[in-house]
């Protein structure tokens, strides 16, 4: 059996990822800050299905779950560098996955620090714990968001990435450079992987998903950015999950490497950045009337111009996954949407 570190678990992805693992049979930790960016409810509520009670939760004091046996949370910062190193400590981790970030492109205008704390001096953290304690693989959280002006599509890791249009792009593209460095002179097996729109389940609030059903069964209008012409590459959360497992049991390699023709997603360290998308992008305006039949009910659309930070499209290349992995995303936006749907109307049905 396995010991991991998942920061994060009371997020998105942390939790369906945290979910699979201790069905594999892993021993897991998760860590969250359980910051405000977002209702804490929604996290305090993914902790209750994790069996972490909120009544129970205290800064740096791990809580056993009551309902795995293999699973500890411990609420934490990641820019606490003493009590990270508590951590490291008080465990013998094989792997860890960064998932805890500060997230939000338009958050990150109004908040930079908020972005430096988290994902540059928490991610530092991160990379130094892992060096000390010799793990053995670090999966991290990277984002579609670095690909900023790049207009060559699909988006591939082959690109070059150097001009972001936010500050959490910009620190999150700090972060595969961090990576590489530590891959590079530690000998740390790093991977990081570009996330392109998840949905589902459990999603964030601040995400469209949720911000769109929200609006159309209270009557509200939605948002529709540059008057709906824009295109996302939407993957459901259990794809993604599949993909981070996959990659999690397969440590990063250096690669056969040129360096008069270096190639920004491997090294001559041990060093990965995938792309992880559906990679089939989805005019706006069709997912609009795919949540629309989810819901059964229509929208009230405002069509709006282009928001700062936001980019046209985002569509992304994963033949590297597929090839690598054998990754290819199985739900169809239907039937994604339809589980997102179940999930919010009896979520918030019983609220």
């Amino acid at each position: 059996m396995k010991n991991i570190l998942v920061t994060g678990a009371a997020g998105f992805i942390g939790y369906w990822l945290t979910e699979r693992l201790l069905l594999e049979g892993w021993n897991v930790v998760g860590t969250d800050n359980i910051n405000d960016y977002y209702d804490v409810n929604l996290k305090y509520d993914r902790l209750a299905q994790l069996g972490i009670e909120q009544e129970r939760i205290s800064y740096g004091q791990p809580l056993s779950s009551g309902r795995h046996r293999n699973f500890v949370f411990v609420q934490l910062k990641l820019e606490d560098t003493e009590a990270m190193s508590q951590l490291f400590s008080n465990h013998r981790f094989d792997v860890v996955c960064n998932l805890a970030a500060q997230a939000g492109v338009r958050y990150s205008i109004e908040n930079p620090m908020a972005y430096v704390n988290s994902n540059v001096v928490g991610f530092t953290n991160i990379l130094e714990q892992s060096r000390l304690h010799q793990i053995k693989h670090l999966v991290y959280a990277s984002s579609s968001s670095v690909y900023g002006l790049n207009s060559k599509m699909p988006f591939s890791t082959h690109h070059s990435v150097n001009h972001p249009v936010s500050f959490y792009a910009a620190t999150k593209k700090a972060n595969e450079l961090m990576a590489h460095v530590y891959s590079k002179l530690y000998n740390l097996p790093t991977t990081g992987l570009r996330f392109f729109t998840v949905y589902g389940p459990w999603g964030r609030p601040d995400m469209s998903p949720m911000l769109f059903a929200d609006a159309i069964m209270n009557d509200r209008p939605i948002k529709v950015f540059n008057h709906g012409n824009m295109g996302r590459d939407f993957t459901y959360i259990a794809d993604i999950i599949e993909g981070v497992v996959r990659v999690i049991n397969k440590p990063a390699t250096p690669a056969t490497w040129d360096s008069n023709h270096p190639d920004p997603a491997t090294s001559s360290a041990p060093y990965r950045i995938y792309n992880i998308g559906n990679s089939d992008p989805v005019r706006l305006m069709d997912y609009i009337e795919t949540m629309e039949e989810a819901l059964g009910k229509k929208a009230i659309k405002e069509f709006l111009p282009m928001q700062p930070g936001d980019v046209l499209n985002t569509y992304c290349d994963v033949s590297n996954l597929e090839n690598e992995f054998d990754y290819r995303p199985q739900t169809t936006l239907s039937q994604g949407l339809k589980a997102f749907a179940e999930w919010y109307i009896n979520y918030f049905n019983k609220k």
